[in-house]
């Protein structure tokens, strides 16, 4: 079929020039794997050229990963959507919201309005930053020696809110708090009951939070991209021994292990043989749950690790739990009401319910919605998309 044919040649251009350092790309259907590419090398600064089987660190598509298993115990009625989660996790029990700082420069600080709900953590609309986006909690940071969060350390957790709960999206460490609620309801660690719970299940054997002997020979370098444009590796790798594992952004995995993951997805709630969750529940997962409330711009405090965030600008979007959802058709063809989320090191899938189809593309880039990486992405799910509406439906592999 012509688009797999059009697609290896855009990707394998990319990585020839340079403009990427190498990439894994694989879609599916609910049912079939329809195409995969690995093109480029792990490292710039080594021979060994990139395969399907590369690990890379995923970062924030752990976020969904995490959704969907927290999802599995609101079914099992261990956890409520809508309840005050602070009666769980203490630390969320009187939530301060920063309101700036002191002519001393120390932060000012004020109750909450309304408690936090785990909703309102997997929609990010509990008030939590990151402080890449948000210069406030930078500034927190650093006035009350509090580590960030990529430390994994318990003590980064310990920021406050800022805004009242409920009342905006920001992007930020939410689903860290999601991954502690799963921990406290099921006795188990994070990278326990995501094994036990969603990853054996779904057979996602080469995904974790610990690289594994076998994963560090097939691990992928970071990359990061010069102000001239030029790539160089950069050392990074997440704490092996973490405090916490991170729900927000831990998970090192391969794209076909991800596959596996939105397929289930475009499967209500089945993979592998295993049903993992309700059909209704997936349904949730997949609406607007922030109400009137938009998912706005993410404007960067931290250039080394991430340019400005606008998606579809012009465009209105929602949040599910916990994805991003288009309300329009996008210029790649991707269907209105489509799921789609990233990872920091330019990682990206998205789900597309309407059409039946599902992509994920991982690169190891920083910063984060790299122009480069964004074109290598959009020729990527145009070329599916292209594939589908030629053959409606065959085999791109």
């Amino acid at each position: 079929m012509q688009s797999k044919a059009q697609i290896d040649q855009s990707l394998r251009q990319r990585s020839d020039a340079k403009e990427i350092p190498g990439v894994v790309a694989v879609a599916a259907t609910g049912n079939e794997v329809i195409y995969q590419g690995a093109f480029g090398k792990r490292d710039l600064a080594k021979d060994d050229a990139m395969t399907t089987d590369s690990v890379f660190w995923i970062a924030s598509m752990t976020k969904a990963v995490t959704t969907a298993a927290c999802m599995q115990l609101v079914e099992q009625g261990k956890l409520k959507l809508d309840e005050p989660i602070g009666k769980l996790l203490p630390d969320l029990a009187s939530p301060q919201v920063l309101e700036g700082f002191d002519a001393k420069g120390e932060p000012k600080l004020r109750p909450a309005k309304n408690p936090i709900t785990l909703r309102q953590l997997m929609t990010h609309t509990a008030g939590f930053a990151y402080d890449m986006w948000n210069g406030d909690l930078g500034k927190y940071l650093e006035k009350t020696g509090t580590p960030g969060i990529i430390s994994c350390l318990n003590a980064a957790l310990k920021t406050p809110v800022m805004s009242d709960p409920g009342t905006r999206w920001e992007y930020g460490t939410n689903i860290d708090f999601v991954g502690k609620a799963i921990e406290a309801v099921s006795g188990q660690r994070l990278d326990a009951y995501l094994r036990d719970h969603m990853f054996a299940p779904l057979g996602m054997n080469d995904t974790g939070f610990k690289i594994g002997d076998s994963q560090r020979k097939r691990l992928v370098g970071a990359h990061a991209r010069g102000e001239d444009g030029s790539l160089a590796p950069m050392p990074f790798e997440l704490e092996q021994n973490p405090e916490f594992h991170m729900g927000g952004g831990g998970l090192y995995g391969t794209a076909p292990d991800y596959i596996k993951f939105t397929q289930m997805i475009l499967n209500k709630g089945r993979g592998n043989g295993n049903q993992v969750l309700k059909p209704e529940t997936v349904a949730l997962m997949g609406q607007n749950n922030i109400g009137d409330i938009n998912v706005d711009k993410m404007t960067t405090v931290a250039p080394a690790y991430t340019n400005d965030v606008d998606l579809f600008p012009g465009m209105v979007k929602k949040w599910g739990l916990s994805f991003l959802i288009n309300t329009a058709k996008t210029p790649e063809g991707r269907s209105p009401g489509s799921l789609f989320w990233a990872g920091l090191a330019n990682t990206y899938f998205w789900i597309d319910p309407v059409r039946n189809i599902s992509g994920v593309i991982l690169m190891q880039v920083f910063p984060f919605a790299d122009h480069k990486c964004l074109d290598a992405f959009a020729a990527f799910e145009r070329g599916i998309y292209a594939g589908l509406d030629a053959g409606s439906g065959q085999k791109a592999a």
